[in-house]
């Protein structure tokens, strides 16, 4: 049975469907209890290694990204004008300077954990 707390009636029809099509509901805390929510900090301390976090600050959702290091292996870089996953693109000979520093950034980093083993 379900028992969110705090329901909309789009959140009642998704899990009304899910029931109905897969014989499940869906669990409301599921992935807060599992990836740990607002403390990803702690998690990723505990669990995690050789993550990058690549922030432009355009993006809309840079905001709830990681910004800070967590460890010497979990790396938060920052760009003001970057954008979501811009980094990943391939690169073009008008690229701007800061994509092209970014870049540089997360190659040297990757290298040196490469180097490590």
């Amino acid at each position: 049975m379900l028992q969110w707390k705090h329901v909309s009636p789009i959140s009642l029809q998704f899990a009304d469907d899910c029931n109905r099509q897969f014989g499940v509901w869906p669990r409301e805390h599921w992935i807060t209890t599992e990836f740990g929510g607002l403390r990803i900090n702690l998690v990723l301390k505990r669990f995690g290694s050789n993550i990058i976090f690549s922030n432009g600050m355009q993006d809309p959702w840079s905001r709830g990204g990681v910004l800070k290091n967590i460890s010497s292996s979990i790396v938060a870089l920052e760009t003001e004008k970057g954008a979501h996953h811009v980094d990943f693109r391939s690169a073009t000979n008008k690229d701007p300077e800061w994509l092209i520093d970014q870049r540089r950034q997360e190659v040297e980093i990757i290298q040196k954990w490469l180097q490590e083993y």
